[in-house]
């Protein structure tokens, strides 16, 4: 070939290279339309976050009109119930807010109502970028992934106020034993209260730590296989602790939401919340407080080396009416970008392993210690947050903590939980 053919050629390959690289920018630019956000995130640093990546996506999507469908309700308890009569109905949301686990797969991916992703994953080489454990949380036995995670939540953290503590002479307890023998009642005796816990879904939460405290990884995790008995004496007993945590608590739990909750430390009025690290961005964005002198944290009683985990993630439904625009807003959030612009206001970790973690100015002294927890312990998934047993067993679950709340019936819970764990199809009979 001559050089002036192979220059010409090159010629015509670079013209081509540019055009390409000009169609796709042009590609986004033309974007237009609706692309509606379904998640629960109302309120806080959750909904501070999420503004914040509709600001930079409407930067790069100029025409693109975001509608922001959220739902009040702590960990998604109203938001499931509202997706479901729009799924069932044929009016899915463009992309929804899901936990990773088995609220995305014994659900939406088990009635075949979700597109896999593998595409965008090997498009923007997330393979390599996510922990596989995660992956393996949002995708099918085929290998199929349903979903972009945007961040790692940890539920087993204990909030107080350092200078309160000083000030009423307790510790951070490192067993419930501790808390319910000595913490509690010096506190009660210095009319404090000594624990405040929220709604429902809260104290699903609070049982999951104590079941992790009390049975350990293994045990807790025979729990969703089989491999542990809901009539165990081991299991009873968490239900008796989880009886006598309720007694060091406020009265009205029921009616107060978890940030509700979480505010009674920050005034004073308890002395210990236990609450999911979205607890931070609380702190952080709502109260302005600093961390390690407004608010301080240490992992839940008898959980030190264990990480209780949840993530939350985006999935593209079946039948979305603006998949474009769902396609370029999957394609964002699972960036290190995206990551680094939400999380350090949600109060989570990014999931995306190319994130800025090391960024003391994005990343402050809570998300360096949790950062650290990730990577160094145990790794077991949130009852609480869908990551281990189907909507229908933590739906039932709900409702036994509830019971249990009024009858302080530690055995029937028990019994109760193990029955419903085989009428679910989680576990098989013996």
């Amino acid at each position: 070939m001559s050089n002036r053919k192979f220059y010409a050629l090159l010629l015509i390959a670079s013209l081509l290279l540019v055009l390409g690289i000009a169609s796709v920018a042009t590609a986004q630019e033309d974007l237009s339309g609706d692309l509606e956000i379904f998640s629960w995130w109302t309120g806080g640093g959750e909904a501070a976050g999420l503004e914040a990546l509709i600001a930079r996506f409407n930067e790069m999507y100029p025409n693109v009109n975001i509608i922001n469908a959220a739902v009040a309700g702590g960990s998604g308890v109203n938001a499931r119930a509202v997706l479901t009569t729009r799924m069932l109905g044929g009016d899915p949301p463009d992309v929804f807010q899901v936990h990773a686990g088995e609220e995305l797969n014994a659900v939406w991916v088990a009635a075949g109502r979700m597109q896999p992703l593998n595409d965008i994953y090997e498009a923007n080489g997330w393979l390599e970028q996510f922990p596989q454990g995660l992956l393996d949380l949002i995708s099918d036995d085929a290998g199929n992934i349903y979903s972009v995670p945007v961040n790692i939540h940890r539920s087993n953290v204990l909030w107080y106020v350092p200078a309160n503590l000083e000030e009423w002479g307790v510790t951070v307890p490192e067993t419930w034993d501790e808390f319910i023998n000595t913490t509690c009642p010096t506190l009660q005796a210095a009319g404090v209260t000594p624990i405040s816990i929220g709604e429902n879904w809260t104290q699903v939460q609070l049982w999951e730590n104590i079941a992790v405290a009390t049975l350990g990884v293994e045990g807790y995790n025979g729990l969703w296989d089989g491999t542990t008995s809901w009539v165990s004496p081991e299991v009873t007993s968490t239900f008796e602790t989880l009886g006598q945590v309720m007694d060091c608590a406020n009265e009205d739990m029921n009616s107060l939401s978890w940030q509700d909750a979480s505010q009674r430390v920050a005034n004073g009025e308890a002395a210990f919340n236990l609450m999911g690290d979205w607890a931070a961005g609380y702190f952080l964005v709502d109260l302005a407080l600093e961390p390690n002198v407004g608010f301080g944290w240490a992992t839940t009683p008898g959980t030190a080396g264990t990480f209780v985990m949840l993530s939350d993630t985006f999935g593209l439904p079946i039948g979305a009416p603006n998949e474009a625009n769902a396609r370029a807003w999957l394609n964002f959030v699972g960036t290190a970008e995206a990551q680094d612009i939400f999380n350090p206001l949600k109060g989570s970790l990014p999931a995306n392993t190319t994130a800025s973690i090391g960024d003391t100015s994005l990343y402050n002294a809570y998300f360096q210690s949790a950062y650290e927890d990730w990577t160094s312990n145990d790794i077991v998934g949130s009852l609480a947050h869908g990551a281990v047993s189907p909507p229908a067993f933590l739906n039932g679950f709900a409702s036994l903590i509830s019971a249990f709340q009024t009858d302080r019936d530690a055995a029937s819970a028990g019994a109760n939980a193990g029955a419903l764990a085989l009428q679910v199809g989680m576990v098989s009979p013996q």
